[in-house]
């Protein structure tokens, strides 16, 4: 047995025990108590009553460039990436080369995940290639491991296309996460249409891409009775649009990214560096408030990093870097540096927006600290600052907008299955 003790606790009910104490036996949580039990354990943290536990987070939109882009990041350097931002479980997007259109794809990387520091999740892709012509199998997919089906990267053209793969994830038990644009309205834009794109000198993304694209998704799944889940919103017409939406019933789930309650295009303007430049792109304050406000009335359920890995040299020229920014590291000291420190959401609002919310909107057995729960566990210390550097960071690759912040809160300690995965103190020797 291990025994955690003098912790703070943050329960699934939103309080927060006080210098309690953690048992795990067998990889599990056994109790959770307010004394520090006696006992023989074979392993004892002391979270001297300034660490605070709290469940594994579970990030639901990550791309871990595994199998075909490996020199941006693999499955063990992304998973160590998430070790050290207390993600013990991910979802990867199926845009790798080859695709995850097919059960071979799904079981390379589930054998290859069955060593890293982090539960890899598979989500395959809804269309072969990502091309919106004709749907996977979504029964084989399913079968070799796969818990959800996105073209993430791109849309789902066709809406009848869409239609027809909500009821086909709906009837083999997949989520089906949409990403919302229209590549029409993009037509080769980089950055936000509007301050950014004519300061820039470049050719801007109308809002109106996000907002058609979301209305789509809406309207699919409120025709077919299905469910949706809609990545990364960043537009106050979305919030709006899915917040209507839930009012009618419709089935729809959301999920932001830090980035998107954090900046604003003005970072883009001052820097004018393509770590800043992601799709879709950062926006406007107006925009920036409303993603913020989704987040506490409930509107947007999820914080999802799109952990994106791109080459430093593929993100050296403003003009030619893809789209993209890492970000399973910062996520919680984002979250609590610019929601929790402001009293924007409480801490365990802000937990459960990166742990029970995603785990329950993707069918899984984790976001929750009760007894019973496997021990996926994080140690926060909320009380330390720390700078952002890239070349600190566990990843492969460096392209984060956080880079040079000082942020609060710092994950101390990952536990995975009842093991230390990741121990900062460790880490700084």
């Amino acid at each position: 047995m291990k025994l955690i003790k003098n912790v703070n606790i943050v329960l699934p009910n939103g309080k927060i025990k006080k210098r309690g104490s953690i048992i795990i036996a067998a990889g599990k949580i056994k109790e959770i108590t307010d004394i520090i039990p006696y006992g023989e354990y074979e392993e004892i943290i002391d979270g001297e009553g300034v660490l605070t536990a709290v469940p594994g987070f579970v990030d639901m939109h990550v791309h871990l460039r595994d199998p075909g882009q490996t020199e941006k990041e693999d499955i063990f350097s992304g998973c160590m990436a998430a070790a050290a931002g207390g993600v013990t479980s991910l979802l990867c997007m199926p845009n790798t080369e080859p695709t995850i259109d097919n059960p071979a794809v799904v079981a390379y990387i589930n054998d290859k995940a069955k060593k890293a520091t982090a539960k890899v999740l598979v989500a395959g892709s809804i269309t072969k290639g990502l091309k919106s012509a004709k749907l996977c199998d979504f029964a084989q997919l399913k079968a070799a491991g796969a818990i959800a089906v996105t073209d993430d990267g791109r849309p789902v053209e066709n809406q009848e296309l869409l239609q027809k793969a909500l009821k086909a994830a709906a009837a083999n038990g997949l989520r089906l996460l949409a990403h919302c644009e229209d590549l029409k309205i993009v037509d080769g834009g980089i950055v936000n249409k509007g301050e950014a794109s004519q300061s820039l000198g470049v050719k801007g993304i109308d809002r109106e891409s996000e907002n058609k694209g979301t209305q789509l998704v809406i309207d699919a799944a409120e025709q077919t009775g299905t469910s949706a889940h809609i990545c990364h919103v960043s537009t106050a017409e979305a919030v709006e649009m899915i917040a209507q939406a839930k009012r009618r019933g419709v089935k729809i789930t959301a999920e932001t990214a830090p980035h998107y309650f954090a900046f604003t295009e003005k970072e883009l303007l001052q820097k004018k560096d393509a770590d800043y430049r992601m799709n879709p792109p950062l926006r406007t304050e107006n925009d920036r408030q409303a993603v913020i406000k989704g987040l506490k009335n409930g509107t947007i359920d999820a914080i999802a990093t799109d952990h994106a890995p791109h080459t430093v040299a593929e993100k050296s020229n403003f003009l030619t870097a893809p789209n993209g920014s890492i970000g399973m590291e910062t996520s919680f000291a984002a979250g609590y540096t610019y929601l929790v420190l402001p009293g924007l959401l409480t801490l365990p609002e802000l937990i459960k927006k990166m742990s029970d919310n995603p785990a329950a909107i993707l069918g899984i057995a984790a976001g929750k600290l009760e007894v019973g729960a496997t021990a996926d566990i994080v140690l926060l210390n909320t009380n330390k600052k720390w700078t952002v550097d890239p070349l600190k960071l566990h990843g492969k690759s460096q392209n984060t907008p956080f880079k040079g912040l000082e942020l609060a809160g710092k994950v101390a300690k990952t536990i995975l299955n009842g093991k230390v995965v990741f121990d900062e103190a460790v880490d700084s020797m």
